[in-house]
């Protein structure tokens, strides 16, 4: 080996073993990585920067905004609303979500079949009281068995087909890989819905129901029913089943101002009249996207959107000596003076029974204002209050809907025929909700995971270097001589082994393009077909379970689930051992020797 070979490599054992041992976070560890090999030499100075412009980053940190979009346009909760129930068990969630990921992600790119249900998942767990970190991970991994089903699932299956043309002057066809494929991504989402997911650790203190900040008590707040709603002529009872299901209790009714005696559960529904709920700020925002309600008077909705910034939802707490103290939303003018509502009061589990707006604020209590984009810091100070911790909450723009929903669906049905690069695709995504208000350029800095574009802008150049050096034609040729004279499920067996080996540490579809050569080669040295070399290749180098810097599914989940370096493999190397034991006969069945 020469010697840039042996400092990459030990490099790469040095980086794996802080990864493992979690001491130091993982952007710091990359990253130091890469600076010191550019000062000992293998990697060129004018490259070492380089990850952070290459399309694998860039669509991570993408794919992370477009989700945002999605979330906010209301996307998300509509499919929610209409295909997930948070009562399934775990593991019937896996199963349900895994199964909807794996075909999306057979006819669209893997990236982004991931980049739209993973905030669905993210909810559902919200709702379901469990930590996102149990099921995100089984979601990532079944959209990435997905894609091996059809040439255009995922980029390696796109790189083998190419190379078996330019090697054996035929390509392989669109569903070429689907018997091997669908049998092995079929067996893997039965093993990651019934065993898999039991094998993630589950830290304390995690989840949507041990947050710090869900000891807050409910809010009481307003929502009314805008001109021309079909909940106009209806019962109020009609809406206890939505309401339940959205973890929102209905409290009452104000109609002219006044709030009417008891719970009206029998009131007929009529234009103007407000509902009294009792609920978390993300379930009353839920629940007014799924009804089509205003946060107030329409009126007021209407002016406090009127310059079309976007919206945010902050909470404040009221101390001694604030200027809200002892006086009443109306009262201090904050409609009017700072263009903020009032949407809720939680006063440590007292009940209010005057409007919201009108109710005379105490110190203690926790206020829930909905203001313009930017504007919350400002109100907060203006008021006299103390901002909580800001916990990512998101208004809905219901209006949105189906634009959000469209222009997401055209640049993935674009980018999967080919017509245009996904980067560019998801950029043009990014571009399109900006302009059309879905998003506010705020967001596209607040959305993305800063380290984990560190983690990988730092890997890439390193993995870059360890090919340019010849470390990745070092094992390769290691490969051929060590397999002279094996069997052929052997041989196979092997192949399989170190590509998914590469795939963890590099790129999925640099591996495909290093491995794919090999895999003929050898077949070759065999005296056999090159076509189950090539397919054994394509499995491999898609399952990347191991780390999450292999796949960018991987990589995607890494923030918003909490994920440690370490924690992949443990559902990652029972399922790589089992995606080899179905894949391999399945080839030779399919693809004889």
């Amino acid at each position: 080996m020469t010697s840039d070979q042996i400092i990459l490599f030990a490099l790469f054992g040095l980086v794996f073993a802080m990864f493992l041992w979690g001491r130091f976070r993982y952007d710091l560890v990359a990253f130091s990585a890469l600076l010191l090999g550019v000062v000992l030499g293998p990697v060129p100075a004018d490259d070492a920067f380089s990850g952070f412009g290459h399309p694998a980053t860039l669509v991570v940190a993408l794919v992370l905004i477009v989700s945002a979009g999605l979330v906010r346009s209301g996307a998300v909760s509509l499919i929610t609303r209409t295909l997930v129930d948070p009562e399934r068990s775990l593991g019937s969630h896996i199963a349900f979500m895994g199964s909807i990921g794996g075909v999306l992600s057979a006819f669209m790119n893997n990236v982004a079949a991931l980049a739209l249900l993973m905030p669905v998942d993210i909810q559902t767990a919200k709702k379901a009281g469990r930590a996102a970190r149990l099921s995100l991970m089984p979601l990532s991994f079944c959209t990435i068995l997905g894609g091996m089903v059809t040439m255009i699932g995922t980029p390696p299956n796109i790189v083998i087909a190419t190379i078996r043309k330019d090697n054996l002057g035929e390509s392989f066809s669109m569903f070429d890989f689907a018997p091997v494929g669908g049998v092995t991504a079929l067996a893997g989402l039965v093993f990651v819905a019934l065993i898999g997911w039991r094998l993630i650790p589950n830290r304390d203190g995690e989840g949507a129901i041990s947050d710090a900040r869900q000891s807050l008590k409910d809010y009481i707040a307003e929502l009314s029913i805008p001109p021309g709603s079909d909940l106009v002529g209806k019962r109020l009872f009609e809406l206890y089943q939505p309401a339940e299901k959205n973890d929102v209790a209905i409290l009452g009714l104000i109609r002219g101002g006044q709030r009417l005696y008891g719970t009206q559960r029998n009131a007929t529904l009529a234009e103007g009249d407000t509902i009294v709920i009792e609920a978390q700020p993300e379930a009353l925002d839920e629940f007014r996207t799924a009804l089509s309600l205003d946060f107030t008077n329409h009126l007021d909705q209407k002016n406090l959107t009127a310059e079309g910034n976007g919206l945010a939802i902050v909470e404040v707490v009221v101390p001694v000596g604030a200027r809200i103290v002892g006086k009443s939303a109306r009262s201090v003018g904050l409609a009017l003076r700072q263009r903020t509502i009032l949407l809720g009061i939680s006063r440590q589990g007292r009940k209010i029974f005057k409007e919201v707006r009108r109710t005379l604020v105490e110190p203690g209590d926790i206020l829930l204002l909905l203001t313009p984009e930017g504007d919350g810091e400002a109100v907060a100070d203006w008021l006299g209050t103390l901002p909580l911790a800001d916990r990512g909450l998101a208004v809905t723009d219901a209006s949105k809907v189906w634009l959000a929903i469209g222009i997401f669906a055209a640049a993935v049905a674009i980018a999967s025929l080919g017509f245009l690069y996904l980067p560019v695709a998801l950029g043009i995504v990014v571009v399109a909700y900006v302009l059309t208000g879905i998003l506010s350029l705020s967001d596209l800095y607040d959305h993305v995971e800063w380290p984990v574009i560190v983690l990988l802008g730092s890997m890439i150049p390193l993995g870059a270097a360890l090919d340019d050096v010849g470390g990745t034609a070092l094992i390769a040729g290691t490969l051929v001589n060590l397999t002279q004279g094996w069997p052929a499920w052997a041989v196979l067996t092997v192949l399989m082994v170190v590509t998914m080996t590469l795939s963890d540490v590099l790129n999925n579809t640099a591996t495909a393009i290093v491995a794919a050569p090999v895999s003929i080669q050898m077949a070759h040295s065999l005296g056999a077909n090159p076509d189950p070399f090539l397919m054994a290749v394509a499995v491999a180098a898609s399952c990347a379970f191991l780390t999450p810097i292999g796949h960018k599914n991987n990589t995607l989940i890494l923030g918003p689930g909490g994920y440690a370096f370490g924690d992949y493999w443990r559902m990652g190397l029972p399922l790589e051992i089992l995606v080899i034991a179905v894949s391999i006969p399945m080839i030779l069945i399919v693809w004889p020797m």
